[in-house]
């Protein structure tokens, strides 16, 4: 008797709350990149966990992390967002601090603060996942094309559209590199009035040359369809239309700014210990090794030990010298001012 009502109690228990499969919403770029993402972080976490991941695409910034937020209508739970913008959302509140001491050890048991290289984990809000690049490229079967930051600027040497992303990060840095600032100066150039004028004065010179877009995944199609001679663009879409479709596409490494992706975590969600067993298991030594397919570099030591040679050429790590690491602390202090200047510029 005693296990007959037992049971009958289970049964109603169960019936009367079933059990329903966990959601986790996590955002990132889409393409390529979230491509490579889903193989090598989503399914394994879902496979291993029994989650359901929903799967979005956003076009970076942190405009849909503020509207979140301050609307207390948190949509997403986990993020990827550049370091370039970083600083600020996690200043102002946009995404939750992160213990990083929770995260695993490597898989050749070097613990993960050791483990992961310094700049990965220097923002409490995040655990980077990515070493990255925007460079610019060409079409070869256009001919010979700019080789470096201040060529991409001469129209009359190299006529044509120039496909850049519509917001002020890398477009001044850029600028003023290709009108002669040191790249070691370029940040201390552009917290000043002046140097922010002669930035835009650069810029001015091929405003009329610009074809403007809003997501990374534009930038190939761009190239490929014409509509740009060309383009700006996070270098492992290049890398990826090259390996995989075969695209007559040159990287340009001249003066390229380079920077970090990390997962970070909406504030306000309800999910928030599941977001966080995300993190633990995406930025694990497989998971991330496994973005090499893309051409991004792994943030931990134990990932970069897996990458066969053949292909750390292909990645930004093998070309620091020739680039300009991206200040977030700059972009956090400025982000907002310049933001709305460059989009004064472009209704001049």
């Amino acid at each position: 008797m005693r296990k007959h009502l037992t049971l009958l109690a289970t049964t109603a228990a169960l019936t009367a709350s079933p059990l329903v499969a966990q959601d986790l919403t996590v955002t990132s770029f889409g393409g390529a990149y979230g491509a490579a993402q889903m193989e090598h972080m989503i399914a394994p976490f879902m496979a291993e966990t029994g989650v359901n991941v929903l799967f979005e695409d956003y076009g970076g910034g942190i405009a849909e992390m503020k509207a979140q937020v301050e609307a207390g209508n948190i949509l997403w739970d986990v993020v990827d967002v550049e370091v370039i913008d970083l600083e600020r959302a996690c200043a102002e509140g946009y995404l939750e601090v992160i213990d990083q001491s929770v995260l695993p050890a490597g898989d050749d048991g070097v613990a993960a603060a050791d483990d992961f290289i310094p700049d990965a984990l220097a923002n409490e809000c995040g655990v980077g996942n990515i070493v990255w690049s925007i460079v610019f490229a060409t079409n070869t079967t256009n001919g010979p094309g700019p080789q470096t930051i201040a060529e991409f600027f001469d129209v009359e040497a190299f006529p044509g559209n120039r496909g850049l992303r519509k917001r002020p990060q890398v477009n001044m840095e850029w600028a003023l590199i290709a009108d002669g600032v040191a790249p070691e100066d370029v940040y201390e150039t552009l917290a000043t009035e002046e140097g922010q004028a002669r930035a835009f004065a650069k810029l001015d010179t091929i405003k009329e040359n610009i074809v403007w877009y809003d997501s990374w995944s534009q930038a190939p199609v761009l190239l490929n369809d014409g509509g740009a001679a060309m383009v700006q663009s996070a270098n492992g879409r290049i890398f990826a239309a090259i390996q995989d479709d075969g695209a007559p596409f040159e990287i340009v490494w001249d003066s390229h700014v380079y920077d970090l992706d990390v997962w970070a975590i909406m504030k306000g969600t309800e999910n928030l210990d599941l977001a966080m067993d995300f993190i633990k298991f995406a930025t694990r030594t497989v998971p991330l090794s496994g973005m090499q397919d893309v051409a991004y570099g792994p943030t931990r030591l134990s990932a970069q030990a897996l990458l066969p040679e053949s292909i750390k050429q292909d990645l930004p790590t093998a070309h620091l010298e020739q680039g300009l690491k991206a200040d977030g602390i700059f972009w956090a202090d400025f982000g907002e001012s310049l933001g709305e200047k460059f989009n004064e510029w472009l209704l001049q």
